[in-house]
């Protein structure tokens, strides 16, 4: 099994300034957080960092400030992925992956492909990528569900597709993917708000949102439930109950952005289309982390 993604990965923010350019000092000082506070492992440009509007060079810029605050201390998954199959290709071709540990690639939306279509697409980024790969499911962004015997399917046939990243919230998909995978294939929590349950049955842990912005509580409960203990680890899903809920009550990642703001960590500022979180919003989440 691959030790370097069990635990809790975290989808890290793009922090901007007013001016919307990307905040690199800020970006570094998250990077920096949640090393100290237990998170086991870096999630670079995936859909919190707000990476379809991030150009080329940003993503290069961004890629460099968290290796660099990074220094090698904790595995980096960088997210590449899409609807075109070949665009896909030439972006790992063309990145840099020296430091990347595996790529981190969304199933094709939009477009709706057949399973046969999701299948030939991943076997395709597979042949392609010199690292290995974390499928992501993430039917409700994407319009189309990828199957259990699909999944399964690639896990059997590619060595270097090595986990997916499964954020259907979809309990029943979770548990057959936990009954039906190969031994080494890891299943890793998409949802935050079921990533305890996941862990509890059997699954690797987590790539989480909320677990950036509240590292040490969340790590905590990841690892209480890959050892098993319950009813300790659900103590801290119990205290992060509300925080979740209220991060994708109106978009992600506005409502994360809003948390680090009241945590003094960023901006709450986002690129078009997404707006920041409402003030109504704003104020529960201030009040939560006030007293968390």
């Amino acid at each position: 099994m691959n030790s370097k993604f069990l635990g809790t990965g975290v989808a890290l923010v793009t922090p901007f300034k007013s001016d919307l350019s990307v905040d690199h000092d800020a970006l570094a000082n998250i990077v920096n957080f949640n090393i100290d506070n237990g998170t086991d492992y870096l999630v670079i440009c995936g859909t919190t960092a707000e990476s379809v509007t991030l150009t080329k060079q940003e993503k290069q810029e961004v890629i460099a400030t968290i290796s660099s605050a990074n220094k090698g201390r904790l595995p980096m998954v960088l997210g590449i992925g899409g609807s075109n199959t070949a665009a896909v290709i030439e972006e790992i071709k063309t990145t840099d992956l020296s430091n990347i540990d595996a790529l981190l690639s969304v199933s094709p939306y939009y477009t709706k492909p057949t399973q046969e279509g999701i299948y030939q697409h991943f076997k395709a980024i597979s042949e392609a990528s010199p690292v290995d790969i974390i499928l992501y499911n993430v039917p409700g962004r994407t319009s189309k569900n990828v199957e259990t015997k699909t999944t399964i399917r690639l896990a059997k046939d590619f060595e270097n597709i090595v986990a997916i990243k499964e954020a259907g919230n979809n309990v029943s998909q979770y548990l057959e993917l936990l009954k039906n995978k190969p031994e080494d294939f890891l299943i890793i929590s998409g949802d935050d708000d079921l990533a305890l349950g996941v862990v509890l049955a059997g699954g690797a842990g987590v790539i989480s949102v909320i677990g950036q912005a509240y590292p040490k509580a969340f790590s905590e409960m990841i690892r209480l439930g890959l050892k098993g203990e319950a009813k300790e680890a659900y103590k801290y899903h119990f205290k992060l109950m509300d925080i979740i809920g209220y991060i994708f009550e109106e978009n992600n990642p506005a409502g994360i952005k809003a948390v680090f703001e009241a945590l003094n960590l960023c901006q709450d500022s986002v690129r078009l289309p997404l707006v920041p979180a409402s003030n109504e919003l704003k104020e529960k989440i201030r009040a939560f982390v006030n007293e968390f």
